[in-house]
């Protein structure tokens, strides 16, 4: 069970990189025993030495994602006390982060085929929105202003998720972020 380059023994954390590897470079189709057994250098008893089964492994990825998210929304909550305005570009940081770059995109892919993906995915969304929608609130628009502003911020953050290439994304910055808030705090 060690890998073929040395004495190393693999973790479930190494199999979910190299899950998410895949899931990002090749998208979920992709996700198959033998190409992640070839990435990693080992043979598919190590594999079964941590999950019993493809589809336990998928599940694994998908939970492992929504922790993430989860570490994501908390970074949000500790934001409750800095100005709405602020919060929001901070917020966008969080969100359009490297690993939302890539990942997300894979994961946005995969939850269109895969129930357990999609509630996972929907579970994340629902918590950002309600966060970026506090945001508006505390600004001080109705609610229903609110709801919607927050949803048009997070479509465009989506959208720059599927639109955009890596040079765009370099470029792409707190200043970019502020430019877009300011638009959308408008009255």
């Amino acid at each position: 069970m060690a890998r073929a380059r040395g004495a190393v023994q693999l973790t479930v954390d190494d199999w979910l990189q190299a899950g998410y590897t895949v899931l990002a470079e090749e998208g979920f189709r992709a996700l198959k025993l033998d190409e992640i057994c070839r990435r990693l250098g080992v043979t598919k008893g190590s594999f079964y030495h941590h999950f019993s089964d493809i589809a336990a492994f998928k599940d694994a990825l998908v939970a492992a994602w929504g922790g993430w998210r989860d570490q994501d929304h908390r970074r949000m909550d500790a934001l409750a006390g800095v100005s709405p305005r602020e919060r929001l570009i901070e917020m966008m940081g969080l969100l359009t982060g490297s690993r939302q770059w890539t990942l997300e995109r894979a994961m946005r892919e995969w939850a269109r085929s895969d129930p357990r993906a999609a509630a996972n995915v929907r579970a994340a969304d629902r918590r950002a929105r309600r966060a970026v929608r506090r945001a508006f609130l505390d600004h001080g628009f109705d609610p229903e202003t609110a709801t919607r502003r927050a949803e048009w911020m997070f479509a465009m953050g989506i959208g720059a998720l599927h639109l955009s290439d890596g040079a765009r994304r370099a470029r792409t910055g707190t200043a970019e972020h502020a430019e877009l808030v300011d638009f959308l705090l408008r009255r």
